[in-house]
């Protein structure tokens, strides 16, 4: 089976991503996957290159050159989009593949736009970690040193958390203890994961 996992910025997805891991549960990050790509060699490399010349340095791509580039201008940033977005896909689909092989019956792709994506119809079931945006606000605010306005910006730049909440299969509900949120993953383990994987705990 494959699972998409998402949530909102803050809502603690990393968190949960972080304990399948342990778990022994095969995850696959975009994100990861995302820097691998443009590394040079990557699926993405040459093509980014020729269209951002700019933003490499000794044959490397520097991420804040290119940030500076695509953050206000929306046509760059989709033309960076349309570059990378079908390598990251097949990247991450070839290594779907690869822990399938290797006897992995659960496979968990940490996507964090995947609602906001065409990203949904490559999986069996979706989950979504969910915490109020009055909790997410707070935590934001806390762990990157923001306002309360700049904070609330890069949360709706996103899709809101209870929407994602209403498109979700399944919800794991960061809004209490960690133990609380680990019971919750441990149940829908018991129901969704029959693979052979060996366990790290």
């Amino acid at each position: 089976m494959r699972v998409g996992l998402t949530g909102s910025i803050a809502t603690g997805k990393s968190t949960v991503s972080s304990y399948l891991k342990q778990k022994g549960i095969a995850v696959i990050d975009a994100d990861l996957v995302a820097r691998e790509v443009v590394e040079p060699g990557g699926r993405a490399y040459e093509a980014v290159k020729l269209a951002f010349p700019e933003a490499f340095e000794e044959e490397r791509l520097v991420r804040p050159k290119l940030g500076q580039i695509i953050f206000q201008d929306s046509e760059k940033r989709q033309q960076l989009n349309q570059l990378m977005h079908p390598s990251i896909r097949r990247q991450m689909l070839n290594e779907a593949d690869a822990y399938e092989r290797s006897g992995h019956s659960l496979v968990v792709f940490d996507i964090p736009l995947l609602l906001e994506g065409d990203w949904r119809t490559l999986f069996d079931r979706v989950v979504v970690v969910y915490c109020p945006e009055d909790m997410q606000l707070r935590r934001l605010m806390q762990r990157n040193d923001l306002s309360e306005a700049e904070a609330y910006a890069r949360i709706h730049s996103q899709l809101s958390i209870e929407q994602k909440k209403e498109l979700a299969d399944d919800v794991f509900f960061n809004d209490g203890s960690l133990d609380s949120l680990y019971q919750q993953i441990d149940k829908w383990l018991a129901l969704y994961d029959t693979g052979n994987h060996e366990s790290d705990t």
